[in-house]
Protein backbone atom coordinates (compact mmCIF):
# COMPACT_ATOMS: atom_id res chain seq x y z
CA UNK A 1 0.00 0.00 0.00
CA UNK A 2 1.33 3.50 -1.21
CA UNK A 3 2.25 5.82 1.58
CA UNK A 4 3.00 9.48 1.90
CA UNK A 5 3.57 12.08 4.14
CA UNK A 6 0.90 14.03 5.53
CA UNK A 7 1.62 17.15 4.95
CA UNK A 8 3.85 19.01 7.37
CA UNK A 9 3.57 16.19 10.19
CA UNK A 10 5.86 12.99 10.58
CA UNK A 11 2.53 10.76 9.88
CA UNK A 12 3.25 8.37 7.10
CA UNK A 13 -0.20 7.47 5.76
CA UNK A 14 -1.47 5.58 3.25
CA UNK A 15 -3.26 6.54 0.64
CA UNK A 16 -6.54 5.11 1.31
CA UNK A 17 -7.96 6.08 5.21
CA UNK A 18 -10.56 3.69 6.43
CA UNK A 19 -13.53 5.90 7.76
CA UNK A 20 -15.85 4.73 10.61
CA UNK A 21 -18.75 7.20 9.71
CA UNK A 22 -20.71 4.26 8.59
CA UNK A 23 -20.63 2.26 11.76
CA UNK A 24 -22.04 5.03 14.18
CA UNK A 25 -25.70 4.45 13.43
CA UNK A 26 -26.01 7.36 11.01
CA UNK A 27 -26.13 5.29 8.36
CA UNK A 28 -28.62 2.47 9.47
CA UNK A 29 -27.82 -0.37 11.77
CA UNK A 30 -24.09 -1.83 12.60
CA UNK A 31 -23.30 -5.51 12.00
CA UNK A 32 -20.73 -5.67 14.72
CA UNK A 33 -18.84 -8.62 13.42
CA UNK A 34 -19.11 -7.49 9.88
CA UNK A 35 -17.43 -4.71 11.06
CA UNK A 36 -14.71 -5.53 12.49
CA UNK A 37 -14.06 -7.81 10.04
CA UNK A 38 -13.61 -4.98 7.28
CA UNK A 39 -11.57 -2.62 9.48
CA UNK A 40 -9.17 -6.08 9.75
CA UNK A 41 -9.48 -6.92 6.13
CA UNK A 42 -8.36 -3.47 5.35
CA UNK A 43 -5.34 -3.56 7.82
CA UNK A 44 -4.74 -6.65 6.21
CA UNK A 45 -4.28 -5.04 2.94
CA UNK A 46 -1.70 -2.22 4.50
CA UNK A 47 -4.26 0.28 5.20
CA UNK A 48 -2.75 1.75 8.69
CA UNK A 49 -4.75 5.07 8.88
CA UNK A 50 -7.97 4.88 10.94
CA UNK A 51 -10.44 7.87 10.85
CA UNK A 52 -13.09 7.99 13.60
CA UNK A 53 -14.66 10.66 16.20
CA UNK A 54 -16.51 10.98 19.11
CA UNK A 55 -19.20 12.23 17.36
CA UNK A 56 -19.94 8.81 15.96
CA UNK A 57 -21.84 7.41 18.14
CA UNK A 58 -20.42 8.68 20.94
CA UNK A 59 -17.75 5.88 21.34
CA UNK A 60 -19.69 3.35 19.33
CA UNK A 61 -17.28 3.62 16.51
CA UNK A 62 -14.42 4.32 18.22
CA UNK A 63 -15.13 1.27 20.67
CA UNK A 64 -15.26 -0.91 17.23
CA UNK A 65 -11.95 0.43 15.59
CA UNK A 66 -10.32 -0.80 18.87
CA UNK A 67 -12.30 -4.29 19.00
CA UNK A 68 -11.04 -4.85 15.29
CA UNK A 69 -6.74 -3.76 15.62
CA UNK A 70 -6.24 -5.22 19.32
CA UNK A 71 -3.75 -7.26 19.19
CA UNK A 72 -2.01 -5.65 16.93
CA UNK A 73 1.06 -3.06 17.01
CA UNK A 74 -0.11 0.10 18.21
CA UNK A 75 2.66 1.87 16.59
CA UNK A 76 1.89 0.50 13.39
CA UNK A 77 -1.11 2.71 12.97
CA UNK A 78 -2.60 5.92 12.37
CA UNK A 79 -5.51 6.37 14.37
CA UNK A 80 -7.08 9.62 14.11
CA UNK A 81 -10.21 10.92 15.75
CA UNK A 82 -12.48 13.85 15.88
CA UNK A 83 -14.29 16.07 18.86
CA UNK A 84 -16.40 18.92 19.05
CA UNK A 85 -19.48 17.57 19.00
CA UNK A 86 -21.76 16.70 22.25
CA UNK A 87 -25.10 15.29 22.61
CA UNK A 88 -27.86 16.67 24.04
CA UNK A 89 -30.98 16.07 25.87
CA UNK A 90 -32.79 15.65 22.54
CA UNK A 91 -32.12 11.80 21.72
CA UNK A 92 -30.40 11.48 18.47
CA UNK A 93 -29.13 15.28 18.51
CA UNK A 94 -25.92 16.97 19.20
CA UNK A 95 -23.85 20.22 18.85
CA UNK A 96 -21.19 21.85 18.17
CA UNK A 97 -19.22 22.53 21.05
CA UNK A 98 -15.08 22.96 20.95
CA UNK A 99 -14.53 24.83 24.29
CA UNK A 100 -11.92 23.51 26.32
CA UNK A 101 -13.82 21.59 29.14
CA UNK A 102 -15.70 19.55 26.66
CA UNK A 103 -12.73 19.49 24.55
CA UNK A 104 -10.61 17.99 27.35
CA UNK A 105 -13.49 15.63 28.33
CA UNK A 106 -13.53 14.13 24.63
CA UNK A 107 -10.16 13.56 24.64
CA UNK A 108 -9.88 11.27 27.56
CA UNK A 109 -13.11 10.02 26.35
CA UNK A 110 -11.48 8.91 22.56
CA UNK A 111 -8.57 7.59 24.61
CA UNK A 112 -10.65 5.48 26.84
CA UNK A 113 -12.83 3.90 23.49
CA UNK A 114 -9.93 3.45 21.44
CA UNK A 115 -7.63 1.48 24.55
CA UNK A 116 -4.55 3.40 23.57
CA UNK A 117 -2.29 6.11 25.28
CA UNK A 118 -2.07 8.80 22.83
CA UNK A 119 -4.38 9.45 19.37
CA UNK A 120 -2.00 10.50 16.31
CA UNK A 121 -4.05 13.17 14.96
CA UNK A 122 -6.78 15.08 17.12
CA UNK A 123 -9.28 17.28 14.77
CA UNK A 124 -11.96 19.46 15.30
CA UNK A 125 -15.03 17.96 13.58
CA UNK A 126 -16.64 21.26 12.69
CA UNK A 127 -16.28 24.81 13.00
CA UNK A 128 -18.13 26.34 16.41
CA UNK A 129 -19.32 29.91 16.04
CA UNK A 130 -19.21 30.11 19.96
CA UNK A 131 -16.29 29.12 20.68
CA UNK A 132 -13.00 31.45 19.79
CA UNK A 133 -10.66 29.88 18.03
CA UNK A 134 -7.71 30.53 19.78
CA UNK A 135 -9.74 29.28 23.03
CA UNK A 136 -10.09 25.90 21.08
CA UNK A 137 -6.57 26.10 20.03
CA UNK A 138 -4.82 26.69 23.30
CA UNK A 139 -6.89 23.71 24.39
CA UNK A 140 -5.29 21.28 22.03
CA UNK A 141 -1.94 22.85 22.83
CA UNK A 142 -1.65 21.93 25.99
CA UNK A 143 -3.24 18.38 25.04
CA UNK A 144 -0.21 18.49 22.51
CA UNK A 145 2.41 19.46 25.61
CA UNK A 146 0.58 16.41 27.72
CA UNK A 147 1.23 13.41 25.56
CA UNK A 148 -2.13 13.04 24.76
CA UNK A 149 -2.31 14.08 21.26
CA UNK A 150 0.37 13.90 18.74
CA UNK A 151 -0.91 16.23 15.72
CA UNK A 152 -4.01 18.76 15.32
CA UNK A 153 -5.91 19.09 12.73
CA UNK A 154 -9.52 20.37 11.65
CA UNK A 155 -12.43 19.09 9.99
CA UNK A 156 -15.15 20.85 7.39
CA UNK A 157 -12.88 24.40 8.12
CA UNK A 158 -12.99 27.17 5.07
CA UNK A 159 -9.43 28.77 4.61
CA UNK A 160 -10.47 31.94 6.45
CA UNK A 161 -11.03 29.79 9.58
CA UNK A 162 -8.35 27.64 9.16
CA UNK A 163 -5.75 31.48 9.21
CA UNK A 164 -7.37 32.50 12.37
CA UNK A 165 -6.76 29.13 14.05
CA UNK A 166 -3.47 28.98 13.00
CA UNK A 167 -2.82 32.34 14.54
CA UNK A 168 -2.57 30.14 17.54
CA UNK A 169 -1.86 26.64 16.78
CA UNK A 170 -0.68 25.72 13.44
CA UNK A 171 -3.32 23.23 11.75
CA UNK A 172 -1.51 20.71 10.73
CA UNK A 173 -4.02 18.61 8.64
CA UNK A 174 -7.87 19.45 7.50
CA UNK A 175 -10.33 16.81 5.94
CA UNK A 176 -13.09 18.44 4.18
CA UNK A 177 -15.91 16.92 1.53
CA UNK A 178 -14.52 16.19 -1.44
CA UNK A 179 -15.62 13.73 -4.86
CA UNK A 180 -16.59 14.22 -8.46
CA UNK A 181 -19.89 15.82 -7.53
CA UNK A 182 -18.76 18.45 -5.06
CA UNK A 183 -15.66 20.20 -5.92
CA UNK A 184 -16.48 23.89 -3.91
CA UNK A 185 -12.71 23.18 -1.77
CA UNK A 186 -10.66 23.77 -5.30
CA UNK A 187 -11.55 27.56 -5.28
CA UNK A 188 -9.84 28.71 -2.28
CA UNK A 189 -9.79 25.48 0.55
CA UNK A 190 -7.32 23.46 -1.31
CA UNK A 191 -4.74 26.15 -2.62
CA UNK A 192 -4.43 27.25 0.75
CA UNK A 193 -3.63 23.84 2.14
CA UNK A 194 -1.08 23.19 -0.33
CA UNK A 195 0.58 26.64 0.24
CA UNK A 196 0.76 25.88 4.08
CA UNK A 197 1.72 22.16 3.66
CA UNK A 198 -1.49 20.89 5.56
CA UNK A 199 -1.96 17.23 4.75
CA UNK A 200 -5.85 16.91 3.17
CA UNK A 201 -7.46 13.39 3.93
CA UNK A 202 -10.70 14.12 2.02
CA UNK A 203 -13.81 12.15 3.05
CA UNK A 204 -16.90 10.79 0.83
CA UNK A 205 -14.50 10.33 -2.46
CA UNK A 206 -17.67 8.19 -3.59
CA UNK A 207 -20.69 10.64 -3.11
CA UNK A 208 -21.99 8.85 -0.06
CA UNK A 209 -22.62 6.16 -1.74
CA UNK A 210 -23.60 8.08 -5.24
CA UNK A 211 -20.59 7.06 -7.13
CA UNK A 212 -20.64 3.47 -5.84
CA UNK A 213 -22.22 2.67 -8.87
CA UNK A 214 -24.46 0.75 -7.08
CA UNK A 215 -27.41 2.71 -6.73
CA UNK A 216 -30.40 2.99 -9.12
CA UNK A 217 -33.69 5.11 -9.19
CA UNK A 218 -35.32 2.50 -7.03
CA UNK A 219 -32.33 2.54 -3.94
CA UNK A 220 -34.07 2.94 -0.68
CA UNK A 221 -32.39 3.89 2.45
CA UNK A 222 -33.47 2.86 5.99
CA UNK A 223 -35.48 5.06 8.28
CA UNK A 224 -32.17 5.51 10.43
CA UNK A 225 -29.79 5.88 7.12
CA UNK A 226 -29.10 9.63 7.34
CA UNK A 227 -29.80 9.37 3.48
CA UNK A 228 -32.72 8.54 3.74
CA UNK A 229 -33.99 12.63 4.41
CA UNK A 230 -30.95 13.96 2.39
CA UNK A 231 -32.19 15.83 -1.00
CA UNK A 232 -29.04 14.50 -2.46
CA UNK A 233 -30.22 11.26 -2.73
CA UNK A 234 -33.89 12.13 -4.16
CA UNK A 235 -35.76 13.83 -7.13
CA UNK A 236 -34.92 14.67 -10.71
CA UNK A 237 -31.41 15.70 -9.50
CA UNK A 238 -30.45 12.53 -8.48
CA UNK A 239 -31.72 10.83 -11.36
CA UNK A 240 -29.78 12.94 -13.12
CA UNK A 241 -26.78 12.29 -11.08
CA UNK A 242 -27.23 8.95 -11.58
CA UNK A 243 -27.06 9.66 -15.29
CA UNK A 244 -23.73 11.07 -14.85
CA UNK A 245 -22.64 8.09 -12.67
CA UNK A 246 -23.57 5.96 -15.71
CA UNK A 247 -21.78 7.57 -18.16
CA UNK A 248 -18.52 7.46 -16.22
CA UNK A 249 -18.93 3.79 -15.60
CA UNK A 250 -18.82 3.59 -19.38
CA UNK A 251 -15.81 5.60 -19.49
CA UNK A 252 -14.06 3.75 -16.55
CA UNK A 253 -14.66 0.35 -18.33
CA UNK A 254 -13.59 1.16 -21.74
CA UNK A 255 -10.87 3.77 -21.02
CA UNK A 256 -9.36 1.97 -17.84
CA UNK A 257 -10.59 -1.67 -17.35
CA UNK A 258 -12.08 -0.48 -14.29
CA UNK A 259 -14.98 0.38 -12.51
CA UNK A 260 -16.39 3.93 -11.62
CA UNK A 261 -16.16 3.27 -7.49
CA UNK A 262 -12.11 3.26 -8.38
CA UNK A 263 -12.46 6.21 -10.80
CA UNK A 264 -13.66 8.33 -8.34
CA UNK A 265 -11.33 7.73 -5.65
CA UNK A 266 -8.82 7.79 -8.00
CA UNK A 267 -9.88 11.23 -9.39
CA UNK A 268 -9.97 12.64 -5.71
CA UNK A 269 -6.45 11.53 -5.14
CA UNK A 270 -5.19 12.72 -8.78
CA UNK A 271 -5.29 15.98 -6.99
CA UNK A 272 -1.79 16.79 -5.91
CA UNK A 273 -3.41 19.03 -2.92
CA UNK A 274 -4.50 15.73 -1.11
CA UNK A 275 -2.74 13.04 0.39
CA UNK A 276 -5.44 10.47 1.72
CA UNK A 277 -9.26 9.85 0.50
CA UNK A 278 -10.98 8.87 3.47
CA UNK A 279 -13.21 5.59 2.81
CA UNK A 280 -16.01 4.10 4.85
CA UNK A 281 -17.37 0.91 4.06
CA UNK A 282 -18.86 -2.39 5.79
CA UNK A 283 -17.78 -4.36 3.06
CA UNK A 284 -14.19 -5.98 2.44
CA UNK A 285 -14.69 -5.61 -1.07
CA UNK A 286 -15.18 -2.23 -1.34
CA UNK A 287 -11.61 -1.73 0.40
CA UNK A 288 -10.39 -3.84 -2.26
CA UNK A 289 -11.41 -1.62 -4.70
CA UNK A 290 -9.95 1.55 -2.68
CA UNK A 291 -6.66 -0.37 -2.51
CA UNK A 292 -6.73 -0.42 -6.54
CA UNK A 293 -7.60 2.81 -7.30
CA UNK A 294 -4.21 3.74 -5.74
CA UNK A 295 -2.85 2.33 -8.89
CA UNK A 296 -4.28 3.70 -11.34
CA UNK A 297 -3.05 6.54 -13.88
CA UNK A 298 -5.62 9.32 -14.94
CA UNK A 299 -3.56 11.41 -17.51
CA UNK A 300 -3.93 14.77 -18.83
CA UNK A 301 -6.65 13.27 -21.74
CA UNK A 302 -8.70 10.96 -18.74
CA UNK A 303 -8.82 14.19 -16.59
CA UNK A 304 -10.68 16.62 -19.51
CA UNK A 305 -13.04 13.51 -20.33
CA UNK A 306 -13.52 13.44 -17.00
CA UNK A 307 -14.46 17.01 -16.60
CA UNK A 308 -16.60 17.01 -19.99
CA UNK A 309 -18.63 14.25 -18.74
CA UNK A 310 -19.56 16.07 -15.20
CA UNK A 311 -20.74 19.11 -16.82
CA UNK A 312 -24.07 17.14 -16.93
CA UNK A 313 -23.60 17.15 -13.52
CA UNK A 314 -25.95 18.59 -10.71
CA UNK A 315 -23.40 20.14 -7.45
CA UNK A 316 -24.41 18.47 -4.30
CA UNK A 317 -23.59 19.56 -0.74
CA UNK A 318 -23.08 17.42 2.24
CA UNK A 319 -24.49 16.70 5.74
CA UNK A 320 -23.84 18.53 8.99
CA UNK A 321 -24.80 18.00 12.59
CA UNK A 322 -27.44 20.03 11.81
CA UNK A 323 -29.05 17.87 8.92
CA UNK A 324 -28.19 14.46 10.30
CA UNK A 325 -29.54 14.70 13.93
CA UNK A 326 -32.64 15.85 13.79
Amino acid sequence: MKQIRLGRTDLQVSRIAFGTWQLSGEWGATDENAAISSIRHAADQGINFFDTAQGYGFGASEGLLASALKGRPRDQFIIATKGGLRPTDQPGRADRDSSPDWIRQGVEASLQALGSDYIDLYQIHWPDPNTPFEVTAGALDELVAAGKIRHVGVSNFDADQMDEFSKTLPVETLQPPYHLFRRDIEATILPYARAHDIGVLVYGPLGHGLLSGSMTEDTRFAPDDWRSKSPVFQGEAYKRNLRVVSSLQRFAEFELGTNVSRLAVAWVLANPAVHAAIVGTRNPKHVDDAVAATDLKLDERMMNAIAEIITAEVPVGGPSPETIWQ
